[in-house]
């Protein structure tokens, strides 16, 4: 039986440790500041902070080039001979990334794209959804395994409340944020991902604290959320109490598993310190 290897991006801010133990392999995004293009990940996120409090701009980020992911795919079959890949991929509404992947592509075998049409905690679901398909069935086929990710993408379901309003207007990635308006500075936006748009779909008043009770409590009473596992997210900068609070909720709602995973230059770059968010897939 050929071997499977799962693949993605840095933009699923999948901890090390997870990759490491299940071998996904992520090609790094970019962040560029100061003139200076940096791959994600290669840099500390306090430094994009550090860099607005200097300038009041935020970096600029930049997809994985086509050329980038050749480069990646390539050295994969080195290391794996007659390896299959499944490369699971940041939204390609919001990057070029996908696009960029599947260019790659053009001129090699046995890879498979999958278009996650999620970023951050909500791609990193659907890439341990994919991990757990092969622990539990090691002898699935490429395209049976394919059919079951992408039947799974529409159920990954991620909400998040940006930690610093500047970050997200500066970033303008957010569809529909005009509809804030003249509130934009005394609101905290939720952000969620409607077929693979970044859309403002609620808002919250009051501190951190309150908001992120909130927003967990309306999502899990949204969506039917698999209590197997859930993801929380966060950005550096957030209160320990928070999590703490979140936990106790994620708890009490009945979840075997929560795992917290922290922004990635990437994803920080639009979110700003101190950010909170929450995913996971619905059953």
């Amino acid at each position: 039986m050929r071997r499977i290897i799962l693949t993605t991006e840095s933009g699923a801010d999948l901890p090390v440790e997870l990759a490491e133990k299940h071998n996904v392999q992520v090609v790094p995004m970019h962040v560029v500041m100061d003139g200076q293009d940096y791959l994600d990940g290669s840099l500390p996120v306090t430094d994009i902070y550090d860099f607005y409090e200097r300038t009041k701009k935020i970096p600029s980020t930049t997809s994985t080039n086509s050329h980038e992911y050749l480069e990646f795919f390539k050295k994969i079959k080195n290391d794996y001979p007659d390896c299959i890949i499944v490369h699971i991929g940041y939204t390609s509404k919001a990057s070029s990334s996908f696009q960029n992947a599947i260019i790659a592509t053009e001129e090699l075998n046995d890879i498979f794209l999958i278009d996650a049409l999620n970023v951050t905690g909500g791609l990193t679901a659907i890439v341990m959804y994919a991990v757990t398909l092969l622990d539990n069935e090691p002898l699935i086929g490429p395209i049976q395994l394919v059919e079951k990710i992408e039947s799974i993408v529409p159920k990954s379901r991620l909400a998040f409340v940006p930690g610093s309003l500047d970050f997200l207007r500066a970033g303008g990635r957010v569809s529909n944020l005009a509809y804030l308006g003249g509130a934009l500075l005394k609101i905290k936006p939720r952000i969620e991902l409607m077929d693979g748009n970044l859309v403002s779909t609620k808002k919250y008043r009051g501190n951190m604290e309150a908001v992120s009770e909130k927003l967990m409590r309306d999502y899990l009473n949204q969506y039917d959320i698999d209590k197997a596992q859930l993801y929380l997210l966060y950005s550096i900068g957030l209160d320990e109490k928070i999590k703490q609070g979140m936990d106790e909720i994620a708890n009490e709602a009945g979840f075997k598993n929560v795992k917290w995973i922290q922004a990635g230059a990437m994803i920080s770059t639009h979110a700003g310190p101190g950010g909170v968010g929450i995913a996971g897939l619905e059953v």
